[in-house]
């Protein structure tokens, strides 16, 4: 299908995109790959497409004990970035190694993703379980927000109206901590039909799950996944029943604990 008929304005810098952002029913293009397809089915229909894709707000930079990206950071930029080089975030780059095709990992970004809030979407589940925080900025003013608390629902999140995400923080696991992301794709479309990341170290083990509900969450600290997921709200469709998802979770979980202690045995830095 054809996109309803919209107004386009590229923003010329961050305040230009603040202020278009503000008028009623904008929304904000950076790479495209989860906006413009719900556009084309019509799902989606703004008024005014708000192109912030010449934004300097793109990088990967290791600075006062953390990890900061940049929204506009496309997936094939973290695959290979050397700054998660380190078995405590190296399931960020585990995870953006396996999102989508090769023209995806090219042009979609990493606030897009989150701002789009697909509940099948991988990264999600990888920065809840690093404990990462949004910094976010509106005409209003900046806060800022865990990445836990982004997500409302399918396709729906806390993001207030006219708000840009412009940076994401995660704070960097003490030394002797392993990170890893596990899923099992639906063999067309990509998406996860259960992914986990895990995230182990002497601060303890931290499990977040995706694809198997409305939302990314967390299980309870250091708890079983079996046991963690026995009374979770799983939904099923055509692709899987809940029971099957629910356990392709526990076994997602589990591998990717497995991974991340193995990692964090071998992190001496």
């Amino acid at each position: 299908m054809i996109p309803a008929s919209i107004r386009y304005a590229r923003a010329a810098d961050l305040d230009h995109a603040l202020e278009l952002l503000g008028e009623t029913d904008a929304k904000a293009l950076a790479g495209g790959h989860s906006l413009l397809p719900v556009m084309k089915l019509r799902i989606a229909r703004p008024e005014l497409l708000v192109d912030i894709s010449g934004l300097p707000l793109r990088g990967i930079e290791l600075r006062d004990g953390s990890l900061h990206l940049g929204p506009l950071t496309t997936w094939d930029e973290l695959t290979s970035a050397p700054e998660l080089d380190r078995p405590a975030l190296a399931a960020i780059a585990e995870c953006a190694r396996g999102i989508g095709d090769l023209q995806v990992r090219n042009r979609g970004t990493l606030g897009g993703s989150l701002a789009h809030a697909d509940p099948a979407s991988d990264m999600p589940a990888v920065l809840i379980a690093l404990g990462a925080r949004l910094r976010l900025r509106s005409r209003g003013g900046e806060r800022t927000m865990p990445v836990s608390e982004l997500f409302l629902g399918p396709f729906l999140t806390a993001l207030e109206h006219g708000e840009l995400i412009t940076g994401v923080v995660v704070p960097l696991p003490r030394a002797g901590s392993g990170s890893a992301y596990v899923s099992v794709e639906h063999p067309a479309s990509g998406f996860a039909l259960a992914g986990a990341a895990a995230l182990a170290g002497p601060a303890g083990e931290t499990v977040a799950v995706t694809g198997i509900a409305g939302m990314p969450f967390l299980l309870p600290d250091d708890a079983d996944p079996a046991d963690a997921l026995a009374s979770a709200e799983v939904y099923g469709d055509r692709f899987a029943p809940a029971e099957y998802r629910r356990q392709l979770a526990v076994t997602c979980a589990r591998r990717a604990l497995e991974s991340a202690r193995t990692r964090a045995s071998k992190d001496v830095a």
